[in-house]
């Protein structure tokens, strides 16, 4: 029997399609989200998927003895996915306080519980933004780790040192930091997929909501930067990779006698594409035209961004697997649902 494994925002984007890689590679799992920011019908999309229905807990990981309670009810926890964040960049900004509330404290509060037990085994959701511009392409682990550029990016930087410290201290505790490039695309069945709530952050909801016809049109922040096209370059990873690699990230922290029991992974394809490519697979996966104009440059947007994924290829033995254009049709097929769901209701 496998142990239980705690999945916090596991009705987010990322985090129900790795409930869902989870599931499927036999673990038993217990998500715990406050709703802020998804939806409880995420949990019959998990379910139909799976035919299994992991346990949930409706709590706010701000509250500390909401935490200390949790961890009393599951003392059978063998590992923690720690997605539950706040993640709007311009949010952040504007509202820097709730976002170091909520990104940090949360984790503190985490890791004093599983600093308590006997052997644990803990994943950070992470994030590329800690590289900044980085001074060399493809971006290894390496990389310096520059200056945030938002209040949400300093959570991810100031939220992988506390994670570093604590392992220094407990030998008992393992932790993987997973670094993101730019998660995408929807789990093939249409079940589950990106649900933004109000005006989309993240380029292809944007794509999907203005091909359907939600947004007016698409608006393109800036065509002058020094690449082929004049577009930014991203590195855009297939969520379903994504969740993968957290289930083999686990299983190594349960396996694997680790030489050191702290350790930073790159996830991405490790290839970049522009926006304007971006675009342009969509068309061509979904048939229709984007309806998209060329404006002013994004405050804090940098040229280009993507993985060298030789760490996590070699280590982990992971790589992603599934295209650009799988990626959009899968992102595609799910708008196309959830609008339907909206007409009908």
């Amino acid at each position: 029997m496998k142990s239980k494994i705690l999945v916090t925002g596991g009705l987010g984007f990322i985090g129900s399609h790795t409930v869902v890689a989870l599931q499927e590679q036999g673990f038993d799992v217990v998500i715990i989200d406050n709703l802020s920011n998804s939806s409880i019908d995420v949990l019959a999309g998990i379910t139909k998927i799976t035919n299994k229905t992991p346990d949930f807990e409706n709590i706010d990981l701000r509250d500390k003895e909401a935490v200390v309670n949790f961890f009393e009810k599951y003392s059978d926890i063998g590992g923690v996915i720690h997605f539950a964040a706040s993640k709007a960049v311009g949010e952040s900004v504007e509202n820097p306080l709730l976002y170091y509330e909520n990104n940090l404290n949360t984790l503190i509060y985490l890791l004093q519980e599983l600093s308590k037990k006997d052997q644990s085994n803990f994943i950070f959701s992470s994030s590329c933004t800690v590289y900044g511009q980085a001074d060399e392409l493809p971006i290894s682990e390496n990389a310096p780790v520059k200056k945030a550029e938002s209040p949400y990016g300093n959570t991810k930087q100031i939220g992988e040192e506390i994670i570093q410290d604590t392992c220094k201290v407990y030998s008992n505790l393992k932790a993987i930091s997973l670094r993101y490039f730019n998660p995408i695309g929807a789990h093939p069945s249409a079940e589950i997929g990106e649900l933004p709530i109000g005006t989309p952050q993240n380029l292809v909801p944007f794509i999907t909501q203005t091909a359907i016809g939600k947004r007016e049109q698409l608006s393109v922040f800036g065509d002058d930067y020094p690449t082929p096209d004049g577009t930014c370059i991203r590195d855009y990873i297939h969520v379903m990779d994504l969740a993968n690699a957290h289930v083999i990230a686990l299983k190594r922290l349960l396996e694997v006698q680790l030489e050191n029991n702290y350790e930073v992974f790159n996830l991405g394809t490790g290839k970049g594409n522009s926006v304007l490519e971006v675009i342009q697979s969509f068309e061509r996966t979904s048939g229709k035209k984007l309806k998209y104009k060329i404006v002013g440059r994004r405050e804090g947007d940098i040229t280009a961004a993507y993985a060298d994924t030789n760490k996590a290829n070699n280590v982990l033995k992971w790589r992603a697997e599934r295209s650009l254009d799988e990626a959009l049709a899968s992102a595609w097929k799910w708008e196309q649902k959830v609008t339907k769901q909206e007409k009908e209701a």
